[in-house]
């Protein structure tokens, strides 16, 4: 019997329990996972919170139906009836800009009569077939490589506003082989997006005919995909089917190398010996832990940030907003200079997230740009979220409902320079044999992302208790 120790309870640690799990038993191999968590719940940032009838997020809702690993997952944990995809009308994306909400473009038709872009600005689109593919191995930012094909009002209105609903960040600063490794490759392969697009939109036809949901341009791949009560039915369900050990309000605090082995110094004072361990933590607390043990580590693991966030949920009698709601929400363009980086208009993208009669909005303040909101007062923070509402929706009423939820350290940043840290740290990582690493903060900061990863590292723990 192996004793396998996993840090973190989020999903990335609970997902790699059930694939070591899955794959030991199907390799016939005998594993005692123990899984250890620091908080009092499991789940980490996925956390659906019901409250006066309405059902807020702390974290993410959601992941897209584009990618088959959190499907699957969902068909192992026999939950899969409990899917629920958002409304055809969620579909529907805005951009905030020149003090203008804009529907993003889904087609070439629709792109030319949008004023989202203004027409010096859509000739430059138009001539980004014609702009040489950059052929050196530069890590080169989102927004230098916007910038370079498409234009700075392009990455203005659209690549901007794209980064920070996804990953909360800066353009300037993100590396885009790391936060988008298909447009790196499109360009790679096809030598410019539009080329790209051309070829690939037979594949899209076929798709199509197919019966298979294809995405708008205006949006990113599949449908925004949840569950009944939430994203949390997912974790839930996940540390349900595991049959090793869970252990809450067991923050590690140490990982040293022991007997061909590791002992792990909880906080609370205990040793636990083990013979493998995964850590699921995130990259700051994983520092601390392996500072003592592998100082190159440690120091590698510190030069990936996190950018903070602040989520706010309001809640409002239908009839008081007079706007129509028939969408998804939206982002704003940094030249705006608002408080809030979006807002989703949650009880239009899934059913239940509101009483009848009313209405959900979920605003999100912060990210790499605005690193300072996070310190604000609840008051303050609700009374930005107002001033934005209004003058972009023109919601004048008081809300009846609000909570607002505060993550120091919400989204890792996959800054220029990324892959090649990775590539160091798996080097490093790899001269401690037995010790294993995942999470969002290295090969991808949504769900499927996470879940991928889980798969990926649970499938180098069983080659390694088969070949050791």
């Amino acid at each position: 019997m192996t004793r396998i120790a996993i840090i973190g309870g989020g999903i990335s640690g609970l997902s790699t329990a059930h694939a070591v799990e899955r794959l030991a038993a199907e390799a016939g191999l005998e594993v005692s996972i123990t899984l250890f968590e620091k908080e009092q719940r499991l789940g980490g940032k996925i956390w659906s919170r019901k409250e006066g009838g309405f059902l807020c997020e702390w974290g993410p809702n959601g992941f897209l139906d584009s990618k088959p690993m959190t499907l699957e997952l969902c068909d192992r944990l026999g939950i899969g009836e409990r899917l629920q995809r958002s409304d055809d009308n969620a579909r529907k994306r805005f951009i905030y800009a020149d003090g203008t909400l804009h529907r993003l473009p889904e087609n070439g038709p629709s792109f030319l009569k949008s004023k989202l872009i203004s027409w010096p600005g859509k000739i430059r689109l138009a001539c980004e077939p014609f702009i040489p593919a950059k052929r050196d191995d530069e890590d080169e930012t989102l927004a230098n490589f916007a910038r370079r094909r498409l234009g700075a009002e392009a990455l203005d209105k659209l690549i901007g506003p794209m980064v920070s609903g996804i990953f909360a960040g800066d353009p300037e600063t993100m590396s885009l082989k790391s936060c988008f490794p298909r447009i790196h490759q499109l360009e790679t392969e096809y030598g410019g997006l539009i080329k790209a697009m051309v070829r690939l939109a037979k594949e899209k036809k076929a798709e199509r005919k197919a019966g298979k949901a294809v995405a708008s341009a205006a949006g990113p791949g599949g449908v925004l995909t949840s569950f009944v009560d939430g994203i949390q039915e997912l974790t839930d369900a996940t540390s349900e089917r595991l049959s090793g050990t869970i252990q809450l309000a067991s923050g590690v605090s140490e990982i040293t190398p022991h007997d061909g082995g590791y002992t792990l110094t909880l906080e609370n004072g205990g040793h636990v010996e083990t013979e493998l361990v995964i850590s699921a933590a995130p990259s700051y607390a994983l520092s601390q832990m392996l500072r003592a043990c592998d100082g190159d580590i440690a120091d590698l693991l510190d030069l990936i940030p996190y950018a903070p966030m602040n989520v706010v949920c309001f809640g409002y009698e239908r009839e008081r907003i007079d706007y129509d709601l028939n969408g998804f929400g939206y982002l704003i363009a940094k030249k705006e200079k608002r408080s809030t980086l979006g807002t989703l208009w949650d009880s239009s993208i899934f059913p239940h997230r509101a009483p009848e009669g009313q209405v959900l909005l979920r605003s999100m303040m912060g990210g790499a740009t605005d690193t300072a909101s996070i310190a604000l007062s609840e008051e303050e923070v609700a009374d930005k979220v107002k001033t934005d509402l209004r003058q972009i929706m023109g919601i004048t009423a008081e809300p009846d409902f609000i909570r607002i939820f505060r993550h120091d350290r919400a989204i890792p940043q996959y800054i220029s320079g990324h892959g090649q840290r990775l590539q160091s740290l798996e080097e490093k990582v790899a001269t401690h044999p037995g010790l294993f690493i995942t999470g969002n903060a290295f090969y991808g900061v949504g769900l499927n992302d996470c879940v991928n990863a889980s798969n990926q590292v649970a499938q180098k723990t069983i080659d390694y208790l088969q070949n050791r």
